[in-house]
């Protein structure tokens, strides 16, 4: 799919998106453009880490779950649900070895700075729940917690080894994601692969249950992604670069817009959805802002992204 941003009647730009959506058994339903271009999954593979964390040991209710699984924003709720999980395995925020950071959202980091923050801290860093959880999966297990980021950790072994069996694609060799921890290589239709097994295989039931429940804590109230999965009825996951992953009834999308916007790759994620007769009028209409994004000039109306 193309999608071309519209200011003031002129073409500004373009934004090329790598769509793919597959059945439970990996038949492909749609797709466009290169789904099997390389890609890094990002933060969209979060569930299938949180379950390596949970199947580790880590022993943790579903609103811990579904931070685990989170690009979470830095607001208070996220960072109070971040601290008691490390608290619950007799860690605290030292133990993060997340980058410190100011919290994603900039209303949460203005929060922060007016409550008193003078600095960027780990725990504000959007990737800090999944960080969390896999420390308590290290301490479940007895895994060293000082190395846990390391590609030849135990933990993150596993969670490479069962990247490339639910997208069928080698996630190896990892590079290094924003937060420090591999990140699996792979392609959209592998991340495709991967979400559809989220609802349809129980071994990743409780992790898709958490994020569906609670999309609020898997990022904010802000992003398009979550009022997605507000209305989606299912885990939807975005990540860095444009990426994003959803699934519903063993059905599992997934986009990757090469210029890297997330604008972009949640447009494409519905439409997809749409095409297949997954969304419904109403739903329609409540991401209508998220399919055509309006563009602003002095605050005002300007223009739309549009798909091509």
């Amino acid at each position: 799919m193309r999608f071309t941003i519209v200011r003031s009647g002129l073409g500004e730009s373009n934004h090329d998106v790598d769509v793919c959506a597959v059945d439970p058994a990996g038949n492909e339903l749609l797709s466009s453009g290169d789904p099997d271009r390389p890609m890094y999954y990002r933060s969209t593979v979060k569930p299938f880490q949180a379950t390596v964390a949970i199947e580790a040991g880590a022993d943790v209710p579903p609103e811990h779950l579904a931070l685990m699984c989170a690009s979470h924003s830095g607001w208070p709720e996220h960072l109070a649900i971040v601290g008691a999980l490390l608290e619950s395995v007799g860690l605290d925020e030292g133990a993060l070895q997340t980058p410190p950071a100011w919290p994603l959202s900039k209303g949460a980091e203005d929060l922060q700075q007016r409550r008193g923050a003078a600095s960027p801290r780990s725990i504000f860093h959007t990737c800090s729940g999944k960080h969390a959880g896999m420390l308590a999966a290290c301490v479940a297990a007895g895994w060293p917690t000082v190395s846990y980021r390391e590609p030849g950790h135990p933990l993150q072994t596993r969670i490479l080894d069962l990247i490339t069996e639910v997208t069928a694609i080698e996630a190896r060799p990892p590079g290094v994601d924003g937060c420090g921890t591999p990140a699996a290589r792979g392609t959209v239709r592998g991340l495709a692969r991967g979400f559809s097994a989220l609802t349809f295989d129980g071994r990743f039931v409780t992790v898709a249950d958490a994020m569906s429940r609670f999309p609020a804590l898997v990022a904010d109230d802000e992003r398009a992604d979550v009022l997605l999965g507000r209305w989606w009825g299912g885990p939807v996951k975005a990540g860095a670069e444009g990426s994003i992953g959803l699934s519903r009834h063993g059905v599992g999308i997934s986009a990757k817009a090469r210029s890297g916007s997330g604008t972009a790759a949640v447009a494409a994620a519905v439409i997809a959805a749409d095409r297949l007769g997954m969304v419904s009028d109403a739903m329609q209409d409540a991401l209508a802002g998220v399919t055509e994004p309006v563009i602003l000039g002095g605050g005002e109306p300007v223009g739309a992204m549009t798909i091509a």
